[in-house]
């Protein structure tokens, strides 16, 4: 029996992802957390098989989450679960140690599949990404702007482009507000933009948020 935790912060989706995977006869959904704190609480408790996670979540980013998943228990394997389909994000999320990543615009079967592959030792991505990730590792992604930018600083973009202000940033990912400006500096420099509306257009433009 594979044994998984779900981490996301819509109570919605935890009971749609429990009934998906109810359909499984090999895995359990044997954790919930709503957040990432709630998460790494519940993971250094109780042994799990896999951890699905949301990039999207409250108090602590997913890519921090993550982060604090491969320090502690390396061997934990992750799959993202996300609504951003941009090639560019996934390749950042497996950089960092995922072992899976699929939109929430999958199918349920494909799940499925998804989590036996990565409990079996495999990595996932969907068909459509990884053709898309071909073409990034052939250059045409890697010449983008946005390619140009550190992890934190591309988190802090897409929260940019998604509306939130520099205090609101700031209190998501622990940083003070300080730090943040000069991450935003950093940015605008790399990009060669102006303005955190220059920056959003950018985003949508280029899919980075939805």
């Amino acid at each position: 029996m594979i044994k998984v935790v779900i981490a996301d912060d819509h109570p919605i989706v935890r009971a749609g992802l429990k009934q998906i995977l109810a359909e499984a006869t090999d895995i359990m959904v044997a954790g919930e957390a709503g957040n990432g704190h709630e998460l790494l609480e519940k993971v250094r408790r109780t042994p799990f098989d896999l951890v699905l996670l949301d990039l999207k979540m409250p108090g602590m980013d997913g890519l921090d989450i993550l982060k604090q998943l491969k320090i502690e228990l390396p061997k934990l394997p992750v799959m993202i679960l996300t609504i951003y389909p941009e090639a560019n994000y996934a390749m950042r999320i497996l950089r960092l140690g995922a072992s899976g990543y699929l939109t929430k615009e999958s199918a349920p079967q494909e799940l499925i599949s998804a989590i036996r592959k990565i409990h079996a030792g495999g990595k996932y991505i969907s068909p459509e990404l990884a053709e898309k990730i071909a073409f990034a590792l052939d250059g045409d992604i890697d010449k983008l702007p946005h390619e140009r930018l550190s992890d934190r600083e591309y988190q802090v973009l897409c929260a940019i482009a998604s509306g939130q202000t520099v205090s609101e940033i700031a209190e998501s990912i622990h940083l003070s507000v300080k730090t943040v400006s000069t991450y935003r500096t950093r940015i605008l420099e790399k990009m060669g933009m102006k303005t955190n509306a220059d920056l959003t257009h950018y985003a949508v433009q280029n899919r980075l948020v939805e």
